[in-house]
């Protein structure tokens, strides 16, 4: 009896095809399986939702698994926006699907449908999965330029960063093993400067470094020229030590940094939309072995402007108030400038300077800094992988030191390479591997630092 619904509503459908056509020939009474396919495919081609919808339906009564059908059906029940239903078909559509092919359709299909309901960052997930099971080149560039299409669109935009870093020195402590005792004490009790020995936790401790960050932002309102979001990060990292510490009870989480905060950023478009305009005001806390470290206010401006199409210049600043609960009260100011150039070879170059100054009801810790940043990103990959360059130094002055009567001079010098391995790519991710290393040498010994560090990470392809 089914069978013979289909017979007759593909004879339906084929006769008001040609009639529609104007053609005189008689239409066979009869179409294969295949046949109907095909109709249904081109009926949904053409526009004619409803008709490839009915057609999929009969060829589904027929065999409720038809893959061709399901992903056909699935599609025009979305293009007429009953999109439920259009989502049951796909669930099922994706179940059945055993191939790269199939599955590209189904994953496709299925974003589509998450778009027009509104839940894009799901879409935008199944897109990624449309781009991992691609048969070609050109169906890749497509579910690409589609996440590119939905991301715009999508009001929430959410960024996960998760390390595995080796680190030759994950406590920040002294290159020496000797320093010298405070100034002060020193001079009242021995009437000259004293050097004693640093204890194993004062000096570098090797390890790991294991963490994982989410920055979060909902685009709550949106013109053509502004965009207001509501924010939220939270991050985490602890340690592992490799470093064989004898007789200490140290682990790696007495290092243990994590942070939480909320916060709102206004974005707007200048100059003819040359330039975009950037203010973000952010609340949090933050946390030091496990325990209260420092609840803090920070506010940011920036401003890029496009100089020409190669060329970008940005320059803000940044304030910040920090109530310590392990540490001291501080206040933060600091203004930055750089420059993006895109160069005729392809490669693209960066330069930025930054300078710092904080405050203090404890002396010790207030300084000035000046710190420069240069970085290289080669178009050409080498074996396989995009590289990229930094290199930088920095000069950080402390007025008030408590272990020199002369203050503290902090000079510090760091690189390092990033490559991404783009011939590796899982759902629209690669790998990548930072290497890193930085010396500060310090005229006091106790701040002399020496890092050296490999990051192991993931980086989205689109």
């Amino acid at each position: 009896m089914v069978w013979h619904k289909l017979r007759v509503l593909g004879a339906t459908v084929a006769l008001g095809s040609l009639l529609a056509l104007g053609g005189g020939a008689v239409a066979q009474d009869v179409l294969t399986v295949e046949e109907m396919r095909i109709a249904a495919g081109q009926s949904l081609k053409a526009g004619k939702s409803a008709q490839a919808e009915a057609l999929a339906q009969a060829l589904l009564g027929r065999d409720r698994n038809d893959l061709t059908a399901l992903l056909i059906r699935g599609r025009a029940l979305r293009d007429l926006g009953r999109l439920t239903e259009a989502r049951q078909m796909m669930r099922r559509a994706w179940r059945l699907s055993n191939n790269v092919a199939d599955k590209y359709a189904a994953a496709l299909i299925t974003a589509q449908v998450l778009s027009s309901q509104g839940k894009r960052t799901r879409a935008q997930l199944w897109l990624r999965r449309a781009a991992q099971h691609a048969p070609n080149d050109a169906l890749r560039a497509r579910a690409e330029r589609d996440f590119g299409y939905v991301k715009q669109q999508n009001p929430w935009k959410t960024d996960l960063t998760f390390t595995f870093a080796p680190n030759s020195n994950i406590n920040n402590g002294s290159a020496r093993d000797r320093s010298r005792l405070n100034y002060a004490i020193s001079e009242i009790l021995f009437g000259e400067p004293i050097e004693y020995d640093l204890t194993a936790e004062a000096q570098a401790i090797a390890g790991i470094e294991i963490g994982g960050a989410v920055r979060s932002r909902y685009r709550f309102h949106q013109t053509p020229d502004t965009a207001h979001d509501a924010k939220f990060a939270l991050s985490y990292r602890t340690f592992s030590i490799t470093d064989d510490l004898g007789d200490s009870d140290v682990s790696g989480s007495d290092f243990a940094f994590g942070s939480a905060s909320l916060g709102y950023g206004y974005r707007r478009f200048v100059l003819d939309k040359k330039g975009e305009f950037a203010a973000d005001v952010e609340a949090g806390q933050s946390w030091y072995g496990g325990n209260r470290y420092a609840s803090f206010l920070r506010t940011q401006v920036q401003q890029s402007l496009y100089l020409s199409p190669r060329q970008q210049l940005r320059f803000g600043g940044e304030a910040e108030r920090q109530w310590g609960q392990a540490t001291s009260d501080r206040d933060l100011i600091g203004l930055s400038a750089s420059i993006t150039q895109a160069f005729a070879s392809g490669n693209s170059g960066f330069a930025g300077l930054y300078l710092t100054s904080t405050q203090s009801p404890d002396a010790n810790i207030e300084y000035s800094e000046v710190r420069l940043r240069t970085g290289l990103a080669l178009r050409k990959p080498v074996m396989g992988a995009q590289i990229q360059f930094g290199l930088g130094a920095s000069w950080r002055e402390y007025d008030v030191s408590r272990d020199s009567r002369d203050g503290r001079q902090d000079k510090r010098i760091f690189a390092d390479v990033t490559a991404t391995f783009k011939d590796i790519d899982y759902y629209g991710f690669n790998p990548a591997l930072t290497l890193s290393a930085s010396r500060t040498n310090s005229n006091v010994g106790l701040y002399d630092v020496n890092r050296v560090g490999l990051s192991i990470g993931i980086k989205s392809a689109f």
